[in-house]
């Protein structure tokens, strides 16, 4: 199986190991906060544009499947006790289950599935990486778009929860696309 970039740096004792993966953790949630709070409200939409979609696929690709699923966990945590860690400083419950909430837990299986891809090389050129990108983005529409229309309905889900974000998420791929493989060629690897 081939590695990450995560476990390139990865101690080899159990004790540093672990500090680690928990400092990597860590960063990886402050990272979702943050990119969650560039968000902009669409007038037409219950969804904002945010970016978070680029920050999950990042720590999905560098941190590989159980780190990835990790780190979207902890932050789904993060919101849930209180901390303001959502689009636009939203936390709690109702937020996680509301008309936005299928994205959240659809970022989870993005991390995992684009983690999964990563641990078997498919963040290494820009062809491959664009289609882990991809498949990524399609775990968070089809949870996100699936659940927003419990809320809205069917007809209006995709054109206000799919539509209006494709290109946007688009560019966030061809990003991940140039980045990733840029920096195994940095790494020698």
């Amino acid at each position: 199986m081939m590695t990450t970039y995560a476990d390139v740096l990865r101690p080899q004792t159990r004790r540093l190991a672990w500090a680690y993966d928990l400092a990597l953790v860590t960063l990886g949630t402050a990272l979702l906060a943050v990119s969650a709070q560039f968000a902009v409200r669409l007038p037409f939409s219950p969804v904002p544009v945010t970016g978070q979609t680029l920050m999950v696929l990042l720590i999905g690709a560098t941190l590989g499947r159980k780190r990835g699923t990790a780190t979207l966990l902890a932050y789904l945590a993060e919101g849930l006790v209180g901390l303001p860690v959502f689009a636009q400083g939203g936390l709690g419950l109702a937020y996680l289950l509301g008309p936005t909430g299928g994205y959240l837990f659809g970022m989870v299986a993005a991390a995992y599935l684009v983690g999964w891809l990563a641990e078997r090389g498919w963040d290494r050129r820009p062809g491959a990486t664009a289609v882990a990108m991809l498949g990524g983005n399609l775990a968070i529409y089809a949870l996100g778009v699936t659940w927003l229309a419990l809320f809205i309905g069917w007809n209006s889900a995709l054109p206000l929860g799919l539509l209006p974000f494709i290109p946007g998420d688009l560019l966030k791929i061809a990003l991940a696309t140039l980045l990733l493989p840029a920096g195994w060629k940095l790494l020698g690897k």
